[in-house]
């Protein structure tokens, strides 16, 4: 049995389990579940605000998924139990829930296009949904998302929680490739795809946003813990604001809410 650290929380305490010589993985549950994500956001915030102040000598960096936190640390600086002992403290005095980089989480508003040519499962998803493609669309557009983590591609972002009347399986058949920009839904999950790529969720709208360039200091646009909401557009808006973005004349803070402290 793996062990445990304790946790002054509501949630099971954490499992500790190992990832090699150089990380090891903190375990909150096994679900995708807010209060989970608020546990892994929020140590993942007081590990960034300790190791500014340099109290973990060592750590290299961290990983936080839905329902974990992997820690990675150079070995010939520290040791897996020193660090695991400076991190009780840390798990003893949870902080809000907050976005990767320790601040609070912050709100995006980025556009989708929903008309056939963006969206090439909609109506075949609607249908097996058992509602129309305007209704599929209003509650995709109505729900404030949560990006739980970042997977799968570099700065893909799985986002919940769709609403329930709304959950389906993949496809049976992958694509091949699926178009940048691609919102896709698939079990209790929204998300965007950054790159081209192979894909088995259902296509239901496209974003003209990049979500990742290696250029950026900060290389993904989206980060655990943050909020988006979804601003419909049309085909010839996509194209205008898909255009500004090649021409670099859009930032990545334009998508940003002003709002959002």
């Amino acid at each position: 049995m793996s062990p445990e650290l304790h946790q002054a929380s509501t949630l099971p305490r954490p499992r500790l389990l190992d990832a090699g010589d150089a990380a090891f993985t903190i375990e909150f549950g096994s679900s995708i579940d807010p209060a989970l994500a608020a546990a892994v956001g929020a140590l993942d915030a007081a590990i960034a605000r300790a190791q500014v102040q340099g109290h973990l000598p060592g750590l290299v960096e961290t990983m936080p998924t839905f329902r974990s936190l992997t820690v990675f640390f150079d070995p010939l600086v520290t040791g897996r139990t020193a660090l695991i002992s400076a991190l009780q403290p840390l798990l003893d005095a949870p902080a809000p829930v907050p976005s990767e980089d320790g601040r609070v989480a912050r709100h995006w508003q980025l556009p989708v296009c929903y008309e056939p040519d963006m969206a090439p499962d909609l109506a075949e998803t609607a249908q097996a949904l058992g509602v129309t493609p305007d209704t599929l669309v209003a509650q995709h557009c109505a729900t404030v998302w949560r990006v739980y983590m970042l997977g799968f591609l570099p700065g893909f972002p799985f986002m919940g929680d769709l609403p329930a009347g709304l959950h389906s399986p993949r496809r049976t058949q992958p694509r091949v490739r699926v178009p940048a920009g691609s919102v896709s839904i698939a079990g209790g999950l929204t998300a965007i795809y950054p790159w081209e790529s192979p894909g088995g969720w259902h296509l239901i709208g496209r974003c003209p946003v990049r979500l990742f360039d290696p250029a950026w200091p900060v290389p993904a646009l989206l980060a655990a813990g943050d909020r988006v909401h979804i601003q419909p557009i049309d085909v010839a808006e996509f194209q205008r604001i898909a255009a500004a973005v090649r021409a670099g004349e859009l930032a990545p803070g334009h998508w940003r809410m002003r709002d959002d402290g």
